[in-house]
């Protein structure tokens, strides 16, 4: 009896070490890696649809609005208050999330987690992205599109994964970043192009705000 209170007590206690996770996921999250193109953008207001995206298990409704600003205003554009010279357009127009290994979980729980403490993944959620980005002037003549593809390979498992509980959502931003990671040397190559485009196009006055993301 003892002994089965034990290893009960065992059991839940890597179970919600699993699920607490062992590898900092809030930055990942929050944080918008820092790749400056060469020639930036005049200011330019965003706008998003997150399309598939919105209907997977793992995203919450604005974090591709989120993602896609804060790309555009560190990387892309000059940083502006109210004036600005056109728009970026964000649209997911394929997004597929998946869970392997999935079947492990029950010989893990039958051994007490003994492989995730040898290093065995509880199981990977893995999600596609294709993205594309519209750059538009302010009456709305597209002057360029942009498409990448994103990828994603996100762990749960101990001392080095993620959390259950976090593991979906961190999929879909990391593969939705990786798709604008490969749209922004094509927007880096196309800017000596946009650029006088925009300007000459002319300026809001006072830019309107995002939006909000479609669901």
């Amino acid at each position: 009896m003892i002994k089965n209170i034990h290893s009960g007590q065992a059991l839940c206690l890597l179970t919600l070490t699993l699920l607490l996770g062992c590898v900092s996921e809030k930055r990942l999250m929050q944080q918008t890696p820092v790749a400056t193109i060469a020639n930036r953008l005049p200011p330019i207001e965003t706008m998003t649809d997150p399309g598939p995206l919105a209907n997977t298990d793992g995203a919450d409704p604005d974090d591709a609005q989120r993602i896609f600003r804060n790309e555009i205003r560190q990387n892309i554009a000059e940083p502006t208050d109210s004036a600005a010279f056109g728009y970026a357009r964000l649209t997911v127009t394929k997004a597929a999330a998946r869970r392997t290994n999935k079947g492990l979980q029950y010989f893990q729980f039958l051994t007490l987690m003994t492989p995730s403490l040898l290093g065995l993944p509880l199981e990977t959620y893995k999600t596609d992205v294709t993205a594309e980005v519209q750059i538009t002037d302010v009456a709305g003549k597209v002057l360029g599109a942009y498409t990448g593809v994103g990828h994603s390979n996100v762990r749960v498992a101990m001392y080095y994964g993620y959390s259950q509980r976090t593991a979906p959502r961190l999929s879909d931003l990391i593969a939705l970043r990786s798709a604008l990671a490969q749209i922004r040397p094509q927007l880096d190559s196309a800017a000596g192009r946009l650029r006088p485009l925009l300007l000459a196009g002319g300026h809001m006055d006072a830019a309107p705000a995002e939006p909000a993301a479609r669901r």
